[in-house]
C-alpha cells in the first residue's frame, strides 16, 4: 500500500481503506493538527499516532479494537469499588490535567507530544474532546479522555494513580454513553488491558460503516453528568 503525503492546505484524507493492513495501519504522513483536520480524520476512521520529532503519522489499524457498551466487563473488585462510593467522578472538569497525566504515565514513549497536547486542548475548547475525572477529595487520581462526534466516542488514553481508577472512569463513561444511546467506543489499538475489559477486534471495513452512521447522529445536548449521581 502507498503512504500518502498530506499537503498543508488540503484538509482531506485518502480513504482509510487505503491504509496498510495491520496493527499500525499507516495511511498518510504530514499535515498538521488543526481542529478541522483532526475532525475530518476521526470522521474517516483515522487518527494521529507518532512520536516527538517525527512528522504527523495518520493511521487506521485493521483490525480495529472497539468496546460495545454492553460488553464492558466489571470485575468483582471494580464492582466493590463502585459500591463503596469512595471517589467522586466528574466530566470535563479538568481536561488539561487528565491529558497531562496520560502523557506523564507513558513518558518517554508517549505519543502525546506537546503538539498533540495543545491540539486536543483546542478540541476540548471547541466542545469535541472530553475527559472523565476521578477525584479523591480534591486530588485527581484517575481519568480518561477522547473525542466525541455525533453518537460515537473515540477513546484516546487513560491513567490511574490509585488502583482501578481508570477502570472506574471508563465504567462511569460507559453508563453515561448508554443513557445517551451511544453504541460503542473506539479503542484504536489492541492491548491485553482493553481486551480484559471486554473490547474486541473488528475488521476495519465494518468499523468504518459503523462510524459513518454513528458520527452523523445528533450529539448529546450537553457533555456532562451530575457528579452527585455516581
Amino acid at each position: 500500500m502507498p503512504v500518502y503525503r498530506l499537503h498543508h492546505a488540503n484538509l482531506s484524507f485518502p480513504p482509510a481503506c487505503k491504509a496498510d493492513s495491520g496493527r499500525k495501519g499507516l495511511l498518510a504522513i504530514g499535515g498538521d493538527l488543526r481542529p478541522e483536520r483532526l475532525l475530518n480524520a476521526y470522521r474517516g476512521g483515522i487518527f494521529p499516532w507518532y512520536n516527538e520529532g517525527m512528522p504527523v503519522h495518520w493511521c487506521s489499524p485493521d483490525p480495529r479494537l472497539v468496546l460495545w457498551l454492553g460488553d464492558l466487563r466489571v470485575s468483582r473488585s471494580l464492582a466493590k469499588l463502585i459500591r463503596a462510593g469512595r471517589y467522586r467522578i466528574t466530566m470535563n472538569r479538568a481536561f488539561a490535567e487528565v491529558i497531562g497525566h496520560c502523557a506523564e504515565m507513558r513518558w518517554p514513549l508517549t505519543w502525546i507530544t506537546g503538539d498533540m497536547y495543545a491540539a486536543y486542548c483546542r478540541l476540548h475548547g471547541l466542545g469535541y474532546a472530553h475527559s472523565v475525572e476521578v477525584w479523591d477529595d480534591f486530588t485527581l487520581v484517575g481519568g480518561l479522555y477522547g473525542v466525541g462526534l455525533g453518537r460515537m466516542f473515540f477513546g484516546e488514553s487513560m491513567f490511574s494513580l490509585a488502583s482501578n481508577t481508570s477502570k472506574l472512569a471508563l465504567e462511569r463513561l460507559v453508563r453515561q454513553l448508554r443513557e445517551w444511546e451511544f453504541e460503542m467506543i473506539d479503542c484504536q489499538e489492541v492491548t491485553p488491558h482493553l481486551i480484559s475489559l471486554g473490547a474486541r477486534e473488528m475488521p476495519r471495513a465494518e468499523f468504518l460503516r459503523h462510524i459513518t452512521r454513528l458520527s452523523r447522529l445528533p450529539p448529546p445536548p450537553c457533555w456532562d453528568f451530575d457528579p452527585t449521581n455516581p
